[in-house]
């Protein structure tokens, strides 16, 4: 396995044994505030809020990597609103939009 990928034993072994780095632990850290400061917005805060948010917070951090942290997650729907907050199915609410628009272009 070692000469597939063309590392070292000692290579391999040093970095299966260390930790997470600095910046994975920052990401993460950095993850949660940004969760809880859109949630907190009901999805409609973006990048430059966030960060003015979390700089308010005590983080120092820039938009664009705010911004990275949001696009990545948003691929795992953590920051995604999901449709049926309400307790009225989609479907009715879809019939109830089409017949309102059928009885404004009838007018």
């Amino acid at each position: 396995m070692y000469n597939m990928f063309k590392i070292s034993k000692s290579g391999y072994y040093n970095w299966l044994n260390r930790g997470p780095s600095r910046r994975w632990l920052e990401n993460e850290a950095l993850t949660v505030a940004i969760h809880g400061i859109f949630k907190d917005s009901f999805g409609s805060y973006g990048a430059p809020r966030v960060r003015e948010e979390l700089l308010k917070r005590g983080y120092r951090t820039s938009r664009p990597r705010v911004a990275r942290i949001m696009r990545a997650k948003s691929r795992t729907d953590l920051f995604s609103i999901p449709i049926g907050v309400h307790n009225i199915p989609v479907t009715s609410l879809l019939v109830s939009l089409k017949s309102i628009m059928v009885q404004w272009y009838n007018q």
